[in-house]
């Protein structure tokens, strides 16, 4: 011992006489890089990985061709004169032939009438928006449905009240009343639609749910106004524009005319025209316009859903007159100050590595973090290699790129002068890597609103962003896992695959799904590394949350969540609200809880020990996560298809399997894994007997018959054809027989046909692509990252049973099953797609986890989980 110190103490000769500063230079970045890469070899493997996939993606925009679209439509009519326009004239991909018909009369005014039976045309104006073959109800009036004509008593912004043939009724924009009185749920209506009108019957009209008063049909039920012998549907009251809204429906054929008599006159609202003085844009099928006017001249703007050419010649009416503009991929939106941010991130990144890379040895081994990109520190007072003072003495921070070969030897500090040095070195490093993590979150958000705002930046800048991004996460303090480098590679690869479709779609808006997983991941890191800083911050002072501050923090995500899920109930559909999923956020709130309630389900034995006080207990521990649970399944009903319930078995299984496992209970876990494998042989017997006897299922029957029979229904069953279809092309070697790599960038042919082929069949656009070898990489990888998840939560499960206090043994429980129900929920979303996109499963809508174009997904559920996973590895090594 005493030859160990005078060792120490003459090595601190040199190193007193050293700068306690010294400014990084570029040659050491370099150096500090390559010595962490040979350092280590999974290290290296995961940056060759990120390397080559964002290489690829720069390779898709160099290889992909020009591509030209209409900046401005010039339509020119004389007085009294008319044009229809359509998808042909308006570049508008989901318009009609003959949408829209523009006159321009007597008075130099412009009028314009849809002659679509299908979609809507939308005039936006200050006031708010105008939808043709609607109107305003008002008192006094009257309107009529074919031959049925209906008297308004009175009419308001929420209600309406009417009659016709003795009967009375009135509706709130959510409920049908007739004489009084709600009517009767309808004989087809499911579970979800009764509980929905009972709902809007109990609560008051701003809490209710809208739903429409529809005409037509022969019977009386729910919100159904029964007209014989017009086709259900032939008009509609809804909720829009701030009050309630006659709508002209879609019945077969032009049986069903809808008027509004009223002051002298009558408006067919099939024929309705309308003004454009004070028109603002236009919408069309989904393409927006704005609009310009000068005298005989009508200048319409495409900005969203504009179809693409490959060149800039098209024959057009001799009325309409295109100026063309050439896509842009590099530049275009707010990239400037998108590009500076990522300039900024990136420097402060380099900064924080080069600053790790120069610190000795010893205070990285004094530490215990590691660094992540090839640093291997433990505490070694854990094993007695190092005393307590000469563990106090060295707490310089250790992270980035500090490799066990990339640091001076075990002698170079000691004392109150290596101490200082290492913490001014790593108080700047901290500060450098909390810059860069700001700087990350900064620009997602800015290129999230830019986006929304219609000023979306190049394509050039989103992939920057989002390699900026994925680099944050490795560059971040902490030893690299496998769930990480799985995760990072997964990204990557989604994103590749996303750029491929936008790129290869012929229509603008295709790349708006991959600038917004480049933004939603941006936003996702930047916040999970700020997270991860706070979390070392706080593990180097011995700081901890009480177990009290830890359930409110709880209790307030559940409420939060809870509040998210009644806003989609509210004012979302199944797309979610305002752009968002709260589901996805709900499902990361029921994993906390339900976490939180099994790791102290384990400290059992230090509660009560009477029959009655364990009763109350098994309510205090477990009724949140039922609640919310049920709260949650409740919401998920609503959504036109059950995959969200399938979901929920499959992470109520998992989580019954490892509680089972952590509970050493042979007998649960024997039944879990029986009841895995008769629904796998229920798979095969359905899939081996036919169709024969789902004829007489009453809930959602047609989807498993599509299953089973597409052949047979070609209409129904037409994403599981053309999603077999895009396999089958692609092949083993992809549809160019090269992997993809010929046709990056090129036109992604019929595969972008698929219906929803950007989220739930995602993988079918990728194997068309890629191929099965292409494919059998992203299973392994998606493997590996289970199995980190996997490892990790094994890792946090052993911690706190070695723990010897409550809080350390609560912290590993919690992590084990927290980590557990995170990977449950991304397996049942890689089951559940690559069921649906193989034909495994019947049609069920679930994105698949990294390769979809999930915003929602990833910001809510994903970069929580990683950054969860990360932050629980490291507390793994420090207990």
């Amino acid at each position: 011992m005493m030859a160990i110190s005078l060792r120490l103490t003459s090595s601190t000769k040199p190193a007193a006489r050293r700068r306690a500063f010294d400014r990084p230079r570029l040659g050491d970045i370099l150096a500090a890089i390559a010595r962490a890469a040979a350092a280590n070899c999974a290290v290296a493997a995961t940056l060759a990985l990120l390397a080559a996939l964002c290489g690829l993606q720069a390779q898709a925009l160099l290889r992909a061709p020009a591509a030209w679209l209409p900046a401005t439509i010039t339509v020119k009519l004389a007085p009294g004169e008319a044009v229809a326009l359509g998808r042909h004239e308006l570049a508008a991909p989901q318009a009609d032939r003959d949408h829209l018909s523009l006159r321009r009369d007597a008075q130099d005014g412009w009028t314009v009438r849809n002659l679509s039976a299908t979609r809507q045309v939308v005039l936006l104006r200050d006031g708010g928006d105008q939808r043709l073959g609607s109107t305003p109800l008002a008192g006094g009036q009257r309107f009529q449905i074919d031959g049925a004509l209906f008297d308004v008593r009175a009419a308001d912004s929420g209600s309406i009240a009417f009659a016709r043939d003795g009967h009375e009724w009135r509706y709130d924009g959510a409920v049908l009343y007739r004489d009084g009185h709600q009517q009767a749920n309808c004989p087809e209506s499911h579970l979800a639609s009764k509980v929905l009108s009972l709902w809007n019957r109990a609560m008051p009209g701003v809490l209710t749910i809208s739903r429409p008063l529809s005409f037509g049909g022969n019977l009386h039920c729910d919100n159904r106004l029964g007209l014989a012998q017009v086709t259900p549907g032939a008009a509609l009251i809804a909720r829009g524009n701030g009050g309630l809204q006659l709508t002209a429906g879609n019945p077969d054929g032009d049986r069903a005319a809808v008027l509004v008599h009223g002051a002298g006159s009558q408006i067919d609202l099939r024929k309705q025209e309308a003004s454009l003085a004070g028109v603002k844009a236009i919408v069309v099928g989904h393409t927006r316009f704005q609009l310009e006017t000068d005298g005989g001249q009508l200048t319409l703007h495409p900005n969203r859903h504009v179809s693409l050419f490959s060149a800039p010649d098209l024959k057009l009416p001799e009325h309409v007159s295109w100026q063309w503009q050439q896509r842009a991929l590099w530049s275009g939106g707010q990239s400037g100050a998108i590009w500076a941010g990522i300039a900024i991130s990136l420097a402060c990144m380099a900064v924080a590595l080069a600053l790790t890379a120069r610190q000795p040895r010893s205070a990285g081994r004094s530490r215990g973090a590691g660094g992540n990109l090839g640093g291997d520190g433990r505490v070694a007072s854990r094993t007695g290699r190092v005393s307590a003072a000469a563990g106090k003495s060295s707490v310089g921070r250790v992270g980035g790129m500090s490799g066990a070969g990339d640091l001076s030897s075990a002698g170079d500090l000691s004392g109150a002068d290596g101490a200082g040095r290492a913490a001014r070195v790593g108080g700047f490093g901290d500060v450098s890597m909390v810059l860069a993590a700001g700087g990350v979150l900064v620009c997602g958000v800015v290129a999230l609103i830019s986006q929304r705002a219609g000023y979306a930046p190049s394509a050039a800048c989103s992939m920057a962003l989002a390699a900026c991004a994925l680099v944050l996460w490795l560059a971040l303090p902490g030893r690299l896992t496998l769930m990480t480098a799985a995760g990072v590679v997964l990204l990557a690869a989604g994103l590749l695959s996303q750029l491929e479709l936008g790129l290869g779609a012929p229509e603008s808006s295709w790349l708006r799904y991959y600038q917004k997983s480049a933004a939603m991941l941006a936003i996702g890191a930047g916040l999970g590394g700020l997270l991860r800083l706070w979390a070392q911050h706080q593990a180097a002072r011995g700081a901890h949350l009480q177990q009290r501050s830890i359930e409110w923090l709880l209790a307030l995500f559940a409420a939060v969540a809870l509040a998210a899920l009644a806003a989609q109930v509210l004012w979302g559909d199944e797309q979610g609200v305002f752009d968002l999923q709260p589901v996805e956020l709900a499902k990361l709130a029921l994993t906390a809880l339900t976490a939180h309630c099994l790791a102290l389900r384990f400290n059992w034995h230090a509660g009560p020990h009477t029959l009655s006080e364990h009763g109350a207990r098994w309510l205090q521990l477990i009724a949140p996560a039922l609640l919310f649970l049920a709260l949650l399944g409740l919401s998920l009903v609503q959504v036109d298809d059950f995959s969200p319930l399938i979901l929920l078995l499959i992470w109520s299984s998992i989580m019954a399997f490892a509680y089972a496992l952590a509970a050493r209970n042979r007998k649960l876990a024997s039944a879990l894994v029986a009841m895995a494998l008769t629904a796998a042989g229920a798979i095969v017997y359905l899939r081996c007997t036919g169709t024969d006897d789902l004829i007489r299922w009453g809930f959602y029957a047609d989807r498993f018959l599509v299953w089973l029979n597409p052949a047979e229904h070609p209409h129904t069953g037409q994403q599981l054809l053309l999603g077999a279809r895009a396999i089958a092309d692609g092949g083993w070697l992809g549809a160019d027989h090269w992997l993809g790599l010929r046709s990056l960038g090129m036109a992604a042919g019929g595969a972008v046909q698929i219906p929803a082929v950007q989220d739930d069949f995602a993988a079918s656009f990728f194997l068309n692509r890629h191929g099965l070898i292409g494919g059998l990489l992203l299973w392994t990888v998606q493997a590996a990252f289970l199995a980190g998840i996997a490892l990790t939560a094994a890792r946090a499960y052993q911690a706190g049973t070695s723990a010897r206090d409550f809080r350390h043994a609560w912290s590993g429980r919690f992590r084990y099953f927290a980590l557990c129900g995170g990977g449950a929920f991304v397996l049942g979303h890689f089951l559940l797609s690559w069921g649906t996109n193989l034909a495994i499963f019947p049609i069920m809508g679930q994105p698949m986890s990294f390769l979809s174009a999930g915003g929602s997904h990833l910001l809510f559920f994903l970069c929580p989980l990683l950054a969860f996973s990360a932050i629980s590895a490291q507390s793994s090594e420090g207990e």
